[in-house]
């Protein structure tokens, strides 16, 4: 099974731990470290809606508190309860979360709509001129 695969099968897998009693809508990713381990995350949403957490800042931060800080991939899919899904974006918050952590020319984002349908990108075409360290 290629990676891509694999890292979709285990995005569907976080989505079941989604807590979303409010949208409805549910995400799972899969977050791959350059130490091979996989980070899932799901996203949590609370009934103040601010205090929600996307799945993929669930996952890096996750990763990141077990020392994980170089990463090659991400999987994403998402979807309402019950639903077929369409692919889903990472917002531009979790955007920055990942240039923060991961190489825009090499890490890969993959969008997943089934196990079989996916699109892989590089962070720079989701994140043309993001802001990070070297402009600090």
């Amino acid at each position: 099974m290629d990676i891509e695969k694999e890292l979709v099968k285990a995005a569907y897998e976080a989505q079941q731990y989604s807590y979303s009693p409010y949208s409805g809508f549910e995400v799972g990713v899969a977050l791959l470290g350059k130490n091979g381990k996989i980070y899932r995350g799901c996203n949590i949403e609370n009934a103040a809606y601010s205090p929600s957490n996307c799945a993929e800042r669930t996952a890096f931060f996750k990763a990141v508190s077990e020392g994980c800080r170089e990463f090659e991939a991400i999987a994403i899919v998402g979807n309402k309860k019950g639903e077929r899904g369409d692919f889903c974006p990472p917002c531009g918050v979790c955007r920055q979360v990942m240039a923060e952590f991961c190489d825009p020319e090499s890490f890969r984002v993959i969008l997943g709509r089934s196990e079989e349908e996916y699109h892989s990108y590089f962070l720079k075409d989701l994140l043309p001129l993001g802001f990070g360290r070297a402009l600090l």
